[in-house]
């Protein structure tokens, strides 16, 4: 099976394509490097560098390769800047994914596993989040997620093309042996701010809100291991090939972590102070996301094995102790 990866140079993307290639598939990458990196490109991959708002170019890609299904990582990702820049944000996240089907349309490709988020649902009437709950995303880039949801909902009923999308909870951790890793520009996630603050590279890091609801007044969110998140993807690929349904999925690890609680742990990981200062809420932020990830267990047979916040901080703490300038040489 060939397999087009969108945004497989970027964090989760390339932990996709690592464990496509470990299966024996063949895998064909196309990412413009906004926020990807070349050195993170697996060296049995195809590699087009180009824009999937281009349908030229994409579709010389089709036309070149013998696709039979896409997993679909490309997009913006930055909460705050979406809500600052919503028009960049429908640009490139639904503008190209249109663009995308359009092109397997033209191309019969009819199976594509979709990177979506916990976005989505906004502020939660309850949780765990099961999948029947509302989705009234509080954000600009949640709300790009949801369209983009929809995009596919309406192309399957005119064209047929399947689909699974994956709703993240927050995604962490690095590959073993530390390969590949994270590495934003600017960086955001709140697992790599901490052990950039514990290499000293900040001199402390920001929590933005104590005055949650919350046991510690700070936000809870539920945290999933990059590679347990990349093994439902491959399911998603396995249950799209077998005949399955069109379908939604939570990913996330079913349990909930303050942010003070994950500092702490990675005070524990790393052996280091890891200095803080309090900040204002950031807007569009929920005070907890927790998922309820049932369904993609029932369905799909997903088994994450690497549920440990401690496991998963580690495994990025190696990451990024043996790359502390992320993927750019050391000067």
């Amino acid at each position: 099976m060939s397999v087009l990866v969108l945004g497989g140079a970027g964090y989760i993307g390339s932990h996709a394509v690592y464990q496509l290639i470990d299966q024996g598939e063949s895998v064909v990458i196309v990412d413009n490097l906004e926020t990807g990196h070349k050195e993170s490109v697996h060296p049995k991959a195809a590699f087009y560098k180009g824009d999937m708002r281009n349908f030229e170019f994409l579709n010389s890609v089709f036309e070149k390769e013998s696709i039979d299904a896409v997993i679909h990582f490309a997009a913006n990702s930055l909460v705050g800047e979406s809500m600052e820049n919503p028009l960049k944000y429908f640009d490139n996240n639904v503008y190209g994914t249109q663009v995308l089907l359009q092109a397997m349309v033209q191309h019969d490709v009819k199976n594509i596993v979709f990177s979506s988020t916990a976005a989505t649902y906004g502020e939660p009437e309850s949780v765990p989040i099961t999948e029947t709950m509302p989705t009234v995303p509080t954000s600009t880039y949640g709300e790009t997620k949801l369209t983009m949801e929809k995009l596919m909902k309406w192309t399957e009923q005119a064209h047929g093309i399947r689909f699974v999308s994956l709703r993240y909870f927050n995604v962490a951790g690095a590959r073993k042996g530390a390969e590949i890793g994270e590495d934003h520009r600017p960086e955001s996630h709140l697992v790599p701010l901490i052990l950039q603050t514990a290499l000293g590279q900040r001199s402390h890091i920001t929590v933005f809100g104590d005055d949650y609801n919350t046991q510690d007044g700070t936000c809870i969110r539920d945290y999933v291991h990059v590679e347990d998140l990349i093994s439902a993807h491959l399911l998603a690929l396995n249950y799209l090939k077998e005949g399955g349904q069109s379908n939604v999925f939570n990913l996330g690890s079913s349990q909930g972590f303050s942010v003070n609680e994950m500092i702490d742990t990675a005070r524990t990981v790393t052996g280091k102070e890891i200095p803080t200062q309090i900040g204002p809420r950031r807007a569009g932020d929920p005070s907890i996301l927790i998922a309820s990830s049932d369904k993609a267990k029932e369905v799909l047979g997903w088994n994450p094995t690497r549920t440990s916040v401690t496991e998963i901080i580690e495994d990025a703490w190696e990451w990024h102790s043996t790359h502390p300038a992320g993927y750019e040489k050391e000067v």
